[in-house]
């Protein structure tokens, strides 16, 4: 079967794989990936301003193909009008914390690929806590916004589930 969506956004909490799964579906069908933390993150973990990363935001957003990943809610609506369909990489919170942890010690010290040049890879107690209570405050946010967005989305409660479904085309 074809794959026949063009722009996609990969949405999930933080170390449930959605840059790794994002990268892999850009080189499985020739899509450009954007990954919403390289927008948002100067050097040094600073946040860019929001008017700043909405202008970079839109420019990929009007471009006429992307596998898109990130999380940023707040521009949720945005990303969804402009996307043909969703996956979401609705992982357990102590998988996804299992999963980040993996990945500071694999980038440990260095920027990893997907993330803004000089933010060097670290899972702080902020982002622990950000990453337990995903489930309880933001899940339910996405779910309800995929469900009223009108465009198909694809909820997958495993990598593996995810990834064979990507094969699948």
């Amino acid at each position: 079967m074809q794959f026949p969506y063009k722009k996609i956004l990969v949405l999930g909490n933080g170390g449930a794989g959605k840059s790794t799964f994002a990268a892999d579906m850009g080189r499985r069908f020739s899509l450009p990936v954007v990954h919403l933390d390289k927008l948002w993150w100067l050097p040094g973990w600073v946040n860019r301003s929001k008017e700043e990363f909405d202008l970079l935001l839109s420019a990929e957003l009007a471009k006429p193909a992307w596998v898109m990943d990130g999380n940023y809610h707040r521009t949720l609506s945005q990303r969804l009008a402009a996307a043909d369909c969703a996956v979401f990489l609705d992982i357990p919170a102590e998988v996804c914390l299992e999963g980040a942890y993996a990945r500071a010690k694999e980038y440990a010290g260095r920027t990893r690929p997907d993330m803004g040049e000089g933010c060097p890879e670290r899972v702080d107690a902020e982002f622990e806590a950000w990453i337990l209570q995903y489930e309880r405050e933001v899940r339910p946010a996405v779910l309800a916004a995929l469900g009223g967005s009108g465009k198909p989305y694809f909820v997958f409660s495993s990598r593996g589930a995810a990834y064979r479904w990507l094969k699948s085309f």
